[in-house]
This record gives structure tokens, sequence and C-alpha cells, in this order.
């Protein structure tokens, strides 16, 4: 008997540390474009929006939908992007994870990957219609700035799981 109820006051414990730790872990992930990276194309993935995909996929109870409304504010305000752009592009891509989520039965890694993978690429080309003119030549560094995002996927889950107490035995 004492054994079940530790396991369940340790359960609600980890519960309540990723409560708080999923969209710290979001601003973090937002923070990285502040670290001095030199690099000749700009290739650093958006941290910040893979953690939000992440915790989504993988505890979709951490977070209210309006959330990305304020992270993706938080990610406005210290990546320099246009005011609203990551608001606006982290909301549908949260509300179009979700739809797709109550659609399926089941998922596994791959699921998740594939859905993570159009959501990072749908979202940083939508950015980069908003942040830059048409006739700018970016389109290979975005290119390269998806793939670079979507092989980091799994390893974003895999820090998601760990940190969110899945990756541990009950």
């Amino acid at each position: 008997m004492s054994g079940s109820l530790s396991a369940d006051i340790d359960r609600a414990d980890r519960w309540r540390r990723a409560y708080w730790l999923a969209p710290v872990t979001v601003m973090l992930g937002s923070m990285l474009t502040l670290l001095p990276f030199v690099a000749t194309i700009p290739i650093l993935p958006p941290f910040g929006l893979m953690m939000l995909i992440g915790w989504r996929l993988l505890r979709a109870d951490l977070f209210q939908p309006w959330s990305p409304l304020l992270l993706g504010l938080f990610d406005d305000l210290i990546s320099g992007q246009p005011f609203g752009s990551a608001m606006f592009f982290w909301t549908a891509c949260y509300l179009a994870v979700d739809m797709i989520d109550s659609r399926l039965v089941w998922r596994d890694l791959w699921h998740n990957w594939a859905i993570g993978a159009g959501a990072i690429g749908i979202t940083l080309v939508g950015e980069r219609i908003v942040s830059t003119p048409l006739v700018a030549n970016v389109d290979i560094a975005l290119l390269l700035q998806i793939v670079a995002s979507i092989a980091l996927l799994p390893l974003v889950f895999r820090l998601c799981a760990h940190l969110g107490g899945r990756g541990q035995k009950t």
C-alpha cells in the first residue's frame, strides 16, 4: 500500500516539475539565438519552436491552447523577428499539431517526427515570407535550417521525455 502511495506522490511531483519546466525550456531554447555562433550560413534551428513541438507531442497536458501565443511573443522579443510573426505561426502550428493529434489513434517516433518536421518546415517558410523580401536569396539557407531542425527533432523529443519524467520508470 505504501509503495503505491509513494509512486503516486512521485508521479505527481514529476508532473508539477514538468508543468513549470516546459515553458522554461521553450524560453531557454528561444534564448539560444543570443549565443554568439559564428557561421557563414545561418542554419541555427529554432530551438524554442522545437521544444514547444516536442513538449506538445509528448506531454499535451502541460500547455494551454493560448500558451504558444505568449511563448511566441517571448521569441519575437528575443530573436528580433517582426513583432507577431512567431506569435501567429507558433500558435497556428500548435493548433494544427493539436488537430492532427486528435485525429490519430496512436503515434510512435516516426509519426511524431513527421508531424514535427511538417510543423517546423511550414513555420520556418511562413516566418521567412513575413520577415524577408521575396527577392532575397535565402532559400538555400532556409532549406539547410529546415534539414538541421528535422535532424535534431529526435534529440529534442528525448530531452523533453527525460525532463518530463517519461524516461524514468515508475
